[in-house]
C-alpha cells in the first residue's frame, strides 16, 4: 500500500468534538500519526495538499439497499459502490430486503463475494431476522453471524407477532447479535402515504398518525427490557417517540436509534404537488417533528444519521402518489443534505460526523470512525461551502429517484480514501 501524507487539512475529530489544523500520516491502510505541527514527507511517501479543506472519518452508512440479487436494474454493487465513494461513504452496511431476502448463509456469502469484486468501498451485510422477512420463523442467526452478518433486521417488514420477535431477541441476545427494527405499528401504518394532519387531508392522501411510531417503539422497548437484547431503531422520525426513547436509555437498556437524512431535512409540505420522489417510508413528517428530531441528534438522544438509500426505477415512481413505491436514493446526497444542518446552525461538524461516522462504528463494533493513530485510514476530504445545483441525471446510482433534484446545495466531496487509497477524487 502507498504511504501517504495528507497535510494542511482542517481535521474533524468526532470523538473529541474538535476541528484542528493537522497533518495525517497513513501507512499500511492505517492512520499512523495525527500532528498539529506540520510534517515533512518521507522518501517514497505520497504527499497530498488538502488546501485547508475539511478532513473527516469516512461515513458509515447503515441501511443501504443494493438490489442484488433480484433487481440489478435498480442498483448493482458496482453502481452503489461508485456512488458511495463519490458521496464520501467508506462503509456501506447493506440491507437484506432483496429478492430473495438474505436469510441464509449461502445467499450472504454470495453477497459478500459480489461486493468484494465490484465495490471500491467496504461493504458489511446485514441478514434477515426471520426467514423471507415474513415474521413467522426465525432465521439461522448463529450461522449467519459465522458467515459475516453484522446485524439482523426485517427492514420495513415489522415482526408483528410479539412472541416471534421476543424469541428472536432472546436468541440474538444469547449470541451478542444486534437487532435492527423499524418501529411502527404495522396495522395502523399499512397503506399510508403521508402523516396524518391537515396537509394529508387537503391532499386526500391515506395517512398514518405519528403515534404509530410511538406504539411500535413502546412495544419494542418492552420486549428489549424483557430479553436484554442489543437493539437499534432504524428511523425515529416523530417527536412523540422521543420521550420513550429517552426513558429506555435512562433505564440502561442497550438501545440506540437512527434517523434518515430525508426526515432531518425535509417535511410533509415538500410533497406539494404529489411529487413521488418525496414518498419515503415512514412518510415525511411535520416541521415540528423535523425540528424535534434535529434537536434529538444535537443532544445525542438519536445516535446515527443514515441515507436509507432505496433505489426505485422510473416505472415504480411514475405512478399516482398512493401507488408509487416508497424510497429515495441518497448515497451521493447524504453529505450535502447533512451539511444543510451545519449551514443552518443546527449542528456543528463534529456533531454531524459523530452521527455519520463515529457512532455507527461504535454501535457495530468497527475500528473506523475515528481520527486517531491506529484507526483505519477511511477518510473523507470535502469542501463544506462549495455550491451546486443537484442534477439527478449526474448521479452514479442506476436509479435517479432523489428528492433533491434541482435543489441548491452546498458541500462537495473532494476525495474519498479507503484503507489510505483513493477510491474517489473529484475532477478539477
Amino acid at each position: 500500500m502507498t504511504k501517504r501524507l495528507l497535510h494542511n487539512a482542517q481535521v474533524i475529530d468526532p470523538e473529541a468534538g474538535t476541528i484542528t489544523r493537522a497533518d495525517i500520516r497513513i501507512e499500511n491502510g492505517l492512520i499512523t500519526q495525527v500532528s498539529q505541527s506540520p510534517l515533512s514527507a518521507n522518501p517514497h511517501e505520497h504527499s497530498v495538499d488538502c488546501h485547508n479543506k475539511y478532513l473527516a472519518p469516512g461515513i458509515i452508512d447503515i441501511g443501504v439497499k443494493v438490489c442484488e440479487p433480484g433487481e440489478r436494474h435498480k442498483e448493482s454493487f458496482k453502481s452503489a459502490g461508485l456512488a458511495a465513494a463519490a458521496g464520501g461513504i467508506t462503509t456501506m452496511v447493506t440491507r437484506p430486503d432483496t429478492t430473495p431476502a438474505i436469510d441464509s448463509p449461502e445467499t450472504l456469502e454470495f453477497i459478500a463475494r459480489r461486493a468484494n469484486q465490484a465495490t471500491p468501498v467496504n461493504v458489511i451485510p446485514m441478514a434477515a431476522l426471520t426467514k423471507g422477512r415474513n415474521g413467522r420463523e426465525m432465521s439461522e442467526i448463529g450461522f449467519l453471524m459465522d458467515a459475516g452478518a453484522i446485524a439482523f433486521t426485517d427492514c420495513d417488514h415489522v415482526v408483528s407477532n410479539p412472541k416471534v420477535f421476543a424469541r428472536a431477541l432472546s436468541y440474538a441476545c444469547a449470541l451478542g447479535a444486534l437487532v435492527i427494527a423499524h418501529p411502527q405499528e404495522p396495522t395502523l401504518s399499512k397503506g399510508a402515504a403521508a402523516t396524518s394532519g391537515k396537509f394529508a387531508s387537503l391532499r386526500g392522501l391515506p395517512a398514518v398518525s405519528a403515534m404509530a411510531e410511538r406504539m411500535g417503539l413502546d412495544r419494542d422497548i418492552a420486549l428489549v427490557e424483557m430479553t436484554g437484547a442489543r437493539y437499534h431503531a432504524d428511523q425515529i422520525t416523530t417527536a412523540r417517540a422521543l420521550p420513550a426513547l429517552e426513558r429506555a436509555k435512562a433505564n440502561g437498556l442497550d438501545i440506540t436509534a437512527g434517523t434518515s437524512i430525508h426526515h432531518l431535512t425535509l417535511n410533509e409540505l415538500d410533497v406539494a404537488d404529489y411529487r413521488t420522489f418525496f414518498k419515503v417510508k415512514p412518510p415525511l413528517r411535520s416541521e415540528e417533528d423535523r425540528k424535534a428530531v434535529v434537536a434529538a441528534v444535537q443532544s445525542g438522544l438519536i445516535d446515527i444519521i443514515s441515507s436509507m438509500h432505496t433505489p426505485q426505477d422510473e416505472e415504480s415512481k411514475r405512478l399516482p402518489f398512493e401507488e408509487a413505491a416508497s424510497g429515495a436514493v441518497a448515497l451521493e446526497t447524504l453529505l450535502p443534505a447533512a451539511l444543510r444542518l451545519f449551514h443552518a446552525g443546527d449542528l456543528e461538524l463534529p456533531q454531524l460526523f459523530r452521527a455519520l461516522s463515529y457512532n455507527p462504528a461504535k454501535r457495530l463494533g468497527l475500528a473506523a470512525g475515528r481520527m486517531a493513530a491506529g484507526a483505519p485510514a477511511d477518510l473523507l476530504l470535502f469542501d463544506a461551502h462549495a455550491p451546486f445545483v443537484m442534477n439527478r441525471f449526474t448521479l452514479l446510482s442506476k436509479s435517479k429517484n432523489t428528492p433533491f433534484d434541482e435543489a441548491k446545495m452546498q458541500g462537495r466531496v473532494l476525495a474519498t480514501y479507503v484503507a489510505g487509497e483513493p477510491v474517489y477524487e473529484a475532477s478539477v
